[in-house]
């Protein structure tokens, strides 16, 4: 999947990173705090996807013309502006980084590579239903993977699980965006829209509303 900034609405962008095609430039424009972070990483493959995955959130602010306010995690694992206002997430595979926000809704990213083995792994992550209508095709196994780990870092906190609590409705290869809901839980029967890109052998998933 090449770089990308892609303006959602005047209230959401997102962006793609190759981490090797920007992992040397700048972040000046960090908060103190993560500045911090930053330097508490040791390993270099780690620093870089940090610094690709700020810099993909830097560029969609960019796009919608909007500060960088600098983001931490709460003590679910989900990151927040440090000036309160608007949503936020962050994904990273192998090689790619990427980042989306919204000033209003809570969003959700996942990037993964179609793979042979998320088939054996289906048991899992996915409910019967939905093992019965993606016949055992990687690609469609992949989409549904991303698809619930976006619901999942949409919804923001630990306890949800995959398999028990994402429950996707019957979808296709040609199929844009995947409808799915959060059941059996605090945020029983909350419904979701998650959009579907392939490019190769990647996978990009993101809430939208």
């Amino acid at each position: 999947m090449q770089t990308k900034i892609e303006k959602i609405s005047t209230l959401s962008a997102l962006a793609v990173n190759n981490i090797q095609e920007v992992c040397n430039q700048e972040v000046d424009f960090l908060s103190f705090r993560e500045k911090l972070s930053l330097a508490n990483i040791s390993k270099i493959e780690k620093r870089n996807e940090w610094k690709a995955a700020r810099l993909a959130i830097k560029a969609a602010l960019d796009c919608i013309s909007l500060p960088y306010p600098g983001f931490y995690k709460d003590e679910h694992g989900k990151s927040h502006a440090m000036d309160g206002y608007g949503h936020v997430s962050l994904t990273h595979t192998k090689g790619i980084a990427a980042a989306i926000f919204h000033k209003d809704m809570p969003v959700g990213i996942d990037l993964d590579y179609v793979r042979e083995k998320v088939v054996r792994l289906g048991q899992k992550f996915l409910d019967h239903s939905e093992i019965e209508f993606l016949k055992s095709d990687p690609l469609l196994y992949t989409m549904a993977w991303s698809a619930k780990e976006s619901i999942y870092k949409c919804q923001g906190r630990k306890g949800i699980s995959l398999k028990g609590n994402i429950l996707l409705k019957p979808f296709g290869v040609e199929d844009q965006v995947i409808q799915g809901k959060v059941y059996d839980s605090e945020f029983s029967d909350h419904f979701y829209s998650v959009k579907v890109e392939v490019s190769g052998e990647m996978v990009l998933t993101y809430t939208i509303w």
